[in-house]
């Protein structure tokens, strides 16, 4: 449902998403909660994409520096393919 109001231009505050700047420009975390978890879901808002870059249960107050540091390498491919690819 919040991933089908990100595609029709909504935007998301709290309690429903919350910015991520220390993973990187436009990304931000869905809150979701279910019986047993809190997921977390990590994206990026591209002109032209919605990029889901992570999905994880939270189990603590602050995210993970190794969630951090996955979400920005797993970016930072993305963005070399896509510039590989515009180029060619």
């Amino acid at each position: 449902m919040l991933l089908g109001l990100l595609q029709a231009g909504e935007t998301l505050s709290m309690p429903y998403s919350r910015p991520l700047p220390a993973i990187g420009p436009r990304c931000a975390e869905l809150r979701i909660r279910d019986a047993e978890h809190n997921w977390r879901i990590v994206y990026r808002l591209d002109d032209d994409a919605i990029i889901v870059v992570e999905v994880f249960a939270k189990k603590t107050e602050a995210i993970p520096d190794e969630i951090i540091r996955r979400c920005r390498q797993r970016l930072g491919h993305y963005d070399k393919a896509s510039r590989e690819a515009t180029e060619r």
